[in-house]
Order: C-alpha cells, then structure tokens, then sequence
C-alpha cells in the first residue's frame, strides 16, 4: 500500500508539473506610441487623477458643484461644522497664535522687513489656506532660511537703513515670482521633482538652515546693532569679534537665561512623556 500511494503521488506530481508547464502568461496587445506616451504623461503629472470626482458626476450643475468642491474643499467640510468642533479649532488658533505672532515678526527682522509684515506673513497665510488646503496637518507662512535668503540676497544690492522704500519694493518682487514659481509647480503637477533630492542633501539643508539660524541669533544675544547680512561662517564671526567693545552683558545675561528655560522646559516634557520622575533621573526608568 505505502508503494501504490508513493506511485499515485508521483503521478500527481507529473500531471501537476505538465499543466503548469502547459500554463502560459498572455502578453499585453502592443498600444499605438501616442497612447503609451499619453499614459505615462498621465502617471507622471496627474497620479492621483484630480478630476475624476468631477468626471463622475452626472449633470453640468452637479460637475461644476464637485469642481468648486475640488478647488475649495472648505464647501466639503463647512455644512457638517460643529460647535464642538469650533471650540476645538479656537483652543488650537490661539495657541498656534501665540507661536506664529512672535515668529513671524522676528522673521521679517532676519530679513530686515518691518514687523507689520511678519503679522501679516503670520494670519494671511492660514487663512487663505483653510479655505483652499486639504491637508490638516501642513504647516504654512514663512520660514528662517528664505527670511535669511531674502536679507542677504537683497541686502547685498540696496541697504535697508539707507534706502528702505526700494529695499521694500524689492522684497515685494522677490516675493511676487516666488509665490508664481511656486503656483506655476502646483498647476504643472511637478511635486515629482522632490523625489529625485537625495536624503544627503535634505539632511545637509537641514543642518545648514539651522546652523545659519544660529549665527544669526548672536546679534541678538551679544546686543550688537551693526550686523552681517552674509550668512557664511567667516562673515558671522567677523562681525561678532569685530565688535567685541559693543556686547552687552545684560543681553547676554536674557539671552542666556531664556536659552536655558527652553532646554529645561523641554527636558520636563520628555520626563513627563516618557512617565519617569525628572528628579531621579535615569535610574527610575
């Protein structure tokens, strides 16, 4: 019986083996060079198909109420508005406020712009992005590096002390084809372009942006009044021990001290996420 059930196996095997030998994968019909080529333009500009919600609808009234919902989602989630909802987003505007405010007005210093532009940098922003953004978790307004990028660009061509007027009016342009360059990437759909950054040279940005931050930071906690536009290393240490009769010892004193509450503070709320005593240290973990 064990020979006549090993041979009954081994025939099944055979007959298995011939039919998927037998088993063939049809090839694909080959397509005409325009429709291959419309199709990658397809994947490569619209991967997401935008429109196909608009496509979908049945009537021109109906088309053009999912289009307006696709170029203002706010007409998506504005009729099932709550007031707890409301309550929600005033807590978190208030306390994103009182980050955005200060922050806006001490990036329209690193660009030598005044400080009315930095509250406007700060609520313009987030207000035209809630009626026309889709994403909950996007951070939008002006960030230290292109505030630092613009005082020095600009900086170099027209002083901001002695000419202000043109110095603005600069600014103002500068900003205009920023914000078209940008609006010209969003409508071609080339966000693609990002994947082809290395992870090398995020990371070296990164590091850079916040070591330019830095430096720039020493002007205010030395007191200095007369700085550097540059953003290089070389420059930066010039200006500061260049300058070394004009530091102010009470500036560094707040500085310092406020330097050393945020690292505290920071300290206590990892101590208190990761659940251990801050005052034993690592021997209660």
């Amino acid at each position: 019986m064990g020979g006549s059930a090993a041979a009954e196996s081994a025939a099944g095997k055979n007959v298995n083996g011939g039919e998927r030998a037998q088993l063939r994968v049809p090839l694909p019909q080959p397509r005409p060079f325009l429709d291959t080529f419309r199709a990658n333009l397809k994947e490569t500009f619209f991967p997401d198909d935008p429109f196909r919600a608009v496509v979908r609808e049945r009537g021109a009234g109906r088309r053009a109420a999912a289009a307006l919902r696709y170029f203002f989602p706010f007409l998506e989630w504005a009729p099932a508005y709550t007031l707890s909802t409301f309550k929600s987003d005033l807590i978190s505007g208030i306390t994103i406020a009182s980050l955005a405010i200060p922050q806006g007005i001490s990036y329209a210093k690193l660009a030598n712009l005044p400080p009315i532009l930095g509250l406007y940098s700060s609520f313009v922003p987030p207000l035209v992005y809630a009626m026309m953004g889709s994403s909950r978790d996007l951070a939008v307004g002006t960030v230290a590096v292109a505030s630092l990028l613009i005082g020095s660009m600009l900086g170099a061509e027209v002083s901001p002390t002695e000419n202000p007027a043109l110095y603005l009016h600069l600014a103002f342009t500068a900003t205009f084809f920023a914000g078209v360059f940008q609006a010209s990437l969003g409508l071609l759909r080339l966000g693609f372009i990002v994947d082809f950054l290395s992870h090398a040279a995020i990371v070296g940005f990164m590091g850079g942006a916040a070591t330019v931050v830095c430096l720039q930071q020493l002007k205010g906690m030395l007191g200095l009044e007369h700085f550097t536009t540059s953003t290089d290393l070389a420059s930066v240490m010039r200006s500061v021990f260049s300058q070394t009769h004009q530091w102010r010892w009470e500036s560094v004193v707040l500085g310092s001290g406020f330097l050393f509450l945020l690292l505290i503070t920071r300290y206590f709320r990892l101590a208190a996420s990761s659940g251990r005593p801050w005052w034993r240290g690592k021997e209660a973990a």
